[in-house]
């Protein structure tokens, strides 16, 4: 699918608020209505679904129901933190560091209580056990299906970022979910022009020749961000009402 000629939307890191996701997806096919022309659009979304926000399960449920839409074409790519979260289910023992950035709010969504900061290993593997429990199949599936790359015509769309210098098609796992230095302080011009979540420094989107960072922090700005590119064009979409937050150290 090339950009020029089509209608994409990518959407930034949504951590579990779900009222701003609902939202701007609102607004999304309002304003595909006005801008398809017959059209069917894309939809990717740069990750980071769960997490820190209180309606993890909520936001993964409407991807889930995304997807079974033949109207539109859903791209979902992989964040860290479902990383974090798949890796939890798989080894709960070493998921101290998952709930501490945003993991214990996910279990709260799905009614498990999280382990508390003094809990044995057993804590975290009833946490597990009650989590899989709890999330539909349909929802692991999602999790387990995610993608690491969309290259739609002069763009790139990655959660993190890229390692410059190094091919995209070369690139790792790691510095496509994790990568910061090297990659927010380069100059480029990359191979495309990257578009990613992951870092925020507040309710404005990042928008540079080279690449556009999504990701405003929604659950502590309060606003979610996505853009439109059509025909050599960006437009920017957002919802919420920006709150005055200082931008944590994130991970």
């Amino acid at each position: 699918m090339s950009v020029d000629g089509g209608l994409v939307y990518a959407i930034g890191d949504i951590h579990g608020c779900y009222d701003a996701m609902k939202a701007l997806l609102a607004d999304i096919a309002r304003d595909c209505a006005e801008q398809a022309a017959g059209r069917r659009p894309a939809l990717i979304f740069l990750g980071d679904y769960v997490d820190r926000g209180p309606h993890s399960h909520k936001v993964l449920e409407a991807l889930v129901w995304l997807q079974r839409r033949t109207d539109v074409e859903v791209h979902l790519l992989k964040g860290n933190h479902e990383q974090a979260l798949l890796a939890f289910l798989d080894e709960p023992e070493g998921g101290g560091g998952w709930l501490r950035f945003g993991g214990a709010e996910t279990l709260a969504a799905y009614g498990v209580v999280p382990p508390g900061p003094y809990d044995g290993e057993d804590s975290y593997v009833r946490a597990r056990d009650e989590l899989m429990e709890r999330m539909p199949a349909s929802h692991l599936r999602l999790l387990e299906r995610l993608e690491l790359m969309v290259v739609v015509g002069d763009y790139a769309f990655v959660h993190a970022g890229v390692r410059p210098g190094t091919p995209l098609a070369d690139q790792t796992e790691a510095d496509l979910l994790w990568i910061r230095q090297g990659f927010l302080d380069a100059t480029g011009p990359f191979d495309k022009v990257v578009v990613h979540g992951h870092t925020w420094l507040d309710a404005r989107p990042q928008l540079l020749e080279h690449r556009i960072g999504l990701d405003t922090g929604a659950y502590a700005t309060g606003v979610l961000t996505a853009l439109r590119l059509q025909d050599g064009e960006r437009t920017v979409l957002q919802a919420g009402v920006p709150v005055e937050r200082p931008a944590p150290i994130p991970a």
